[in-house]
């Protein structure tokens, strides 16, 4: 999000606040159904979220509502439905993924604004999850280097999350002062210890938790907080020196609202992510809310980089990483093309494995 938007956003999601909460459509259907395709890791978010939100819909219109889920990895999620899956919603791992779904004719342009904050609800990061006590002692980005790591991370071809999980690489290998031949050689080295590319978060999760499998995970902060909260006695969090900023984005599929007429419904279900209950919500399941005061109540003082245990106190945001964003890179258009593209970077430095 650009710093000289901030006013207009904040404006925009007081707006919507106003909106998800008291302007509602004259005549709803006395029940209606909706699709929200979503990415691998906010199935415990959105299983929560879609109570609050048939409760909220039943409330202020006296209708039913019902909330189909379908989650995976967000690049091969945004390619079905651009190819077909009918989702009246879409709340993606990023920006990028969106764009798939628009190139395919489905979302309008311009989606970026239909909602507050560049249609982000809440934002996340990068972080890595090691076995207790760290037997690696691994710390920061330059020990995945290390010929005995053993990294699960996704495939950055088919998965949102893994994407973040290279460029917040790369972004600490150029503040070592790295060329960009050097970063090229820098990821091949980190993706030559990669022991399994799942095609999602959730999957990579598994792979690391369930399957025993590597020495560290390298994973969206939500999913290490959800598998400390599991088996604290099993795992620890290192939050690295750097990271990036992740920005998962919410769009209204307009072709499908508008054959199904559920545009009214399917507004109402993303302007009210935006709503003081769910921006709570979002933050008891580790996603960093956009409202900043729901965000305070959540933010640590403690800013240590090794995380062993979940905050009695509920507070588990750390503020000591450097977050740099996609704004780095240029967008993701530019991240896309340059980076994941068909015989882009990624596809170089790991055809060469």
């Amino acid at each position: 999000m650009k710093m000289q938007n901030l006013k207009r956003q904040i404006a925009l999601w007081t707006a919507a606040v106003v909106v998800g909460t008291t302007v509602m459509p004259a005549c709803a259907a006395d029940s209606v159904e909706i699709v929200n395709v979503s990415y691998d890791p906010t199935r415990e978010l959105y299983a929560a979220y879609n109570e609050l939100f048939q409760a909220h819909w039943e409330e202020t219109t006296g209708g039913e509502v019902t909330v189909i889920q379908s989650h995976g990895g967000s690049g091969k999620q945004a390619l079905e439905v651009a190819n077909g899956l009918e989702a009246d919603v879409v709340t993606l791992a990023l920006e990028g993924d969106v764009d798939a779904v628009a190139d395919a004719g489905l979302i309008e342009e311009g989606y970026t604004s239909e909602f507050p904050l560049d249609s982000s609800t809440y934002t996340s990061t990068i972080v890595f999850l090691v076995r207790k006590g760290n037997p690696k002692n691994i710390q920061d980005w330059g020990d995945l280097l290390k010929e005995d790591v053993g990294v699960i991370t996704p495939n950055p071809k088919t998965s949102g999350g893994a994407r973040w999980n290279y460029l917040a690489a790369w972004y600490y290998f150029e503040k070592q002062g790295q060329s960009e031949s050097e970063i090229e050689e820098s990821i091949r080295q980190l993706f030559a210890n990669v022991l399994v590319l799942d095609s999602g978060a959730r999957g990579s999760t598994t792979t690391f938790t369930e399957n025993g499998q590597g020495d560290v995970l390298i994973a969206w902060e939500n999913e290490a907080f959800l598998s400390l909260q599991e088996a604290p006695e099993e795992y620890e969090i290192v939050v690295p020196s750097v990271s990036i900023l992740c920005q998962p984005t919410v769009a209204i599929v307009d072709e499908v609202v508008d054959d199904r007429d559920t545009r009214e419904v399917a507004e109402e279900y993303l302007n009210y992510l935006y709503s003081e209950e769910a921006q709570r919500l979002e933050a008891e399941n580790y996603y960093r809310p956009s409202n900043e005061t729901v965000l305070a109540e959540f933010t640590s003082e403690d800013e240590s980089n090794t995380i062993t245990e979940i905050p009695e106190d509920g507070k588990w945001i750390n503020g000591k990483v450097e977050l740099t964003d996609i704004a780095h890179f240029d967008g993701w258009k530019a991240a896309g093309e340059k980076h994941f593209a068909d015989g882009g970077i990624f596809d170089q430095i790991y055809e060469e494995k």
